[in-house]
């Protein structure tokens, strides 16, 4: 650190303020539909997205953990790796990784000073012509690209933050597509009806690139099947080309059996419970495949590979959990679709008798349709807001809850602290042993919660958010 010049600041102090500064620009849910100031960034670094290959997801839910997974499997391999995937859960640099690991404090600091005269011309440049600064998201992509080309590394796995067409990470030319299934969510950027949000994402399906696309609606497999005609693109379908095979629930996640055009593999534990967990597996499965045989005929990975990466995989927030006595699971689903996912996965994983919710939404997302999916799972919900300004206030989801649940089964509490200590005394009123908290509804709930339980210092991550 001694050849860095912070100006007499610690480095968790440059870390704050750099971060600050970040957060100060336009919020990353709050964007114009083009690349250009990306581009043009990226253009003065000399084009760093350019300097690996590039595996780049994009769908509805599923997305990180796909992303995670597809990251471990090459890594295994024995590549060096890049991973970009948002949000974040406690800190910012979580969504910068190399070889698996969140990039430091001290990197962090140093890349943002290389970087940050680029982004202030760019600031400039767009003001001049009557345009905003770059947003929070476009600098963090910028800043990824950056680090990535700095390691170097061989191949980058990027998760888009929103949609795909002028999704900031679409400056890179993906050489492999993932798209995960299709549900509602960001309506109001990305459209309103399942077919718009599907041809948004399709926007990362580059000319001649392979694709591996997830089950999807019938609405949505027409709109990607165009797509995949329009750019030559080779495509592996859930289903017909790549499955599932079986699957069966254990203690700490489950084993499968997964099939790809080049092998199947058997009897695959994978420490993540769901059955959406197996599916995203597959997808990583066959993309990494494709990604390896840069064009040819896939190629099967060693058994050992495939076993060591997936076993090692973690999905911080996804179905996690975070304390025991009761057990407290925390996981971000945030859209009906996510959490319909998530009831089934509790329901085939875990038996408790009681569980009780705690339940935080944020202002653009589906609260009755969240609430509503969790109903059938939850005997008690305990309703408050996050830490982020975005969260519908408590009063006005409870008005909510209180329709679907009726008001003997709603709980307000107004802050997350509360809301979790009247949770776990809701759920250990009438079963002490076979009670259970889920914290659901935002992501930035769920990393409250993780804050509160001290979940984000055993994963080694600071919480300088």
């Amino acid at each position: 650190m001694s050849d860095l010049d912070l100006g007499g600041l610690s480095l968790e102090e440059a870390e704050r303020e750099i971060y600050a500064h970040i957060v100060s620009r336009n919020p990353e849910h709050d964007f114009e539909p083009t690349l250009d100031r990306v581009r043009e960034a990226c253009d003065l670094l000399g084009s760093p997205q350019h300097a690996y290959k590039v595996v780049h997801l994009t769908g509805t839910n599923g997305k990180t953990s796909t992303a995670r997974m597809t990251e471990s499997l090459v890594r295994e391999h024995g590549l060096r790796t890049g991973l970009f995937t948002s949000p974040h859960l406690s800190s910012v640099r979580e969504r910068i990784q190399i070889d698996g690991e969140p990039i430091s404090a001290e990197a962090f600091v140093r890349l943002w000073l290389d970087v940050a005269p680029i982004i202030h011309l760019v600031d400039v440049r767009s003001g001049k012509a009557g345009g905003p600064r770059m947003s929070f998201f476009e600098v963090l992509v910028v800043l990824a690209y950056a680090a990535f080309a700095d390691a170097p590394v061989d191949v980058a796995v990027v998760e888009v933050g929103m949609g795909g067409v002028w999704d900031a990470t679409n400056v890179a030319d993906g050489d492999v597509a993932i798209l995960t299934p299709v549900g509602l969510d960001h309506q109001e950027w990305l459209g309103d009806s399942l077919q718009d949000i599907a041809a948004e994402k399709a926007g990362i399906i580059k000319n001649g690139a392979s694709v591996v696309i997830a089950e999807q609606s019938e609405s949505v497999a027409p709109v990607f099947a165009a797509a995949v005609a329009e750019h030559g693109a080779r495509a592996l379908w859930e289903d017909q080309d790549v499955e599932v095979v079986e699957r069966q629930p254990g203690v700490g996640g489950q084993l499968a059996t997964l099939r790809t055009p080049a092998a199947t593999y058997s009897d695959i534990f994978i420490p993540l419970y769901g059955p959406y967990q197996a599916h995203n597996a597959v997808l990583a499965l066959a993309a990494t495949e494709l990604l390896l045989a840069d064009g040819a005929d896939p190629e099967s990975l060693s058994g050992e590979v495939v076993e060591t990466a997936f076993a090692n995989v973690t999905s911080p927030g996804r179905l996690e959990a975070v304390r025991t006595a009761p057990l407290i699971l925390v996981d971000a689903a945030h859209n009906p679709h996510g959490v319909e996912a998530l009831v089934g996965a509790i329901e085939e994983s875990f038996a408790f008798e009681t569980l009780v919710g705690v339940v935080g939404v944020l202002r653009d997302k589906d609260a009755d349709g969240i609430l509503a999916a969790l109903e059938p799972a939850l005997d008690h919900v305990v309703v408050t807001a996050s830490s982020s300004p975005r969260a519908i206030p408590v009063e006005e989801l409870a008005a909510l809850a209180q329709q679907i649940y009726g008001e003997d089964r709603v709980t307000v509490a107004d802050s997350v602290p509360d809301a979790i200590d009247r949770a776990v005394q809701l759920a250990e009123r009438d079963n002490d042993l076979g009670a259970g908290v889920l914290v659901v509804g935002s992501i930035t709930l769920v990393a409250d919660a993780r804050a509160l339980t001290g979940a984000d210092r055993r994963k080694g991550m600071g919480r300088a958010r």
